[in-house]
């Protein structure tokens, strides 16, 4: 085998990032292939990225971050090990990715472990991955530490299109109550313990869930002071 093939089979070194894993492809700007695009890039053809796991040291606090979370894990219903499926260090930034059904006990040693005190949940924000089969939805919740300088981390817990759930944090965050109703009604992940899961932007009888990469485009006029804009789908195309 040659050295160069050698390198390639190599696990990447401590303080480097690997390679981002490619997901999928996306076509047109947006990936949208039937908007009427007219910017000439409908024809780009670009690659879904995904950062991949960091490699120790993660650098600045991060890795303290760490080695206390894992500390505060020990004796509760699940490790580290368990809790944890990666952690990934892109842009200069912590996200943590949490198996679902531990992602309680993540949340309330984040917050109480005296060395960690992540007090304050700004929000939760949805995402959808079509691609992504098995973990099509994130929901990614950010998290700030007062007590240590205002340290920043992000949390991510990913749930399946056919199993749309994941546990509700309002009990250890109060103040996400309002942000898990507007994933909710956006994106459609059932947040499980939520005590009033309820429509907060649409009206109660609204069907579907208007963030989700497949809700159709177009179907509802919008008015401004008389002026009618059409909806996307019946809009001037130049092709």
């Amino acid at each position: 085998m040659s050295d160069e093939g050698h390198k390639d089979n190599l696990p990447a070194a401590p303080g480097t990032n690997p390679e981002p894993v490619v997901i999928g492809s996306r076509q047109g700007m947006f990936g949208a292939s039937d908007g009427g695009d007219t910017s000439g890039y409908g024809g780009l053809v670009a690659p879904v990225l995904f950062p991949a796991a960091a490699v120790r040291p993660y650098g600045g606090y991060y890795d303290e971050v760490a080695d206390h979370l894992e500390r505060a894990l020990i004796g509760g219903s699940a490790s580290y090990a368990q809790a944890v499926e990666r952690v990934v260090i892109d842009r200069g930034e912590m996200t943590v990715f949490v198996a679902r059904e531990h992602l309680l006990a993540v949340a309330r040693a984040l917050r109480d472990a005296p060395a960690l005190r992540f007090e304050m949940c700004t929000g939760v924000s949805g995402v959808h991955y079509p691609q992504e089969t098995g973990r099509e939805f994130h929901a990614v919740y950010h998290l700030r530490s007062i007590t240590n300088g205002g340290r920043v981390i992000r949390l991510e817990v990913t749930c399946p299109d056919d199993d749309c759930h994941i546990p509700s944090i309002v009990e250890v965050y109060p103040a996400n109550d309002w942000h898990e109703r507007e994933t909710w009604d956006m994106f459609g992940i059932e947040f499980d313990g939520h005590p009033a899961l309820t429509r907060i932007l649409m009206p109660d009888d609204w069907p579907g869930h208007p963030q989700r990469k497949d809700y159709p485009l177009g179907g509802i006029p919008v008015e401004y002071k008389g002026a009618t804009i059409l909806p996307p789908d019946q809009r001037r195309s130049y092709n």
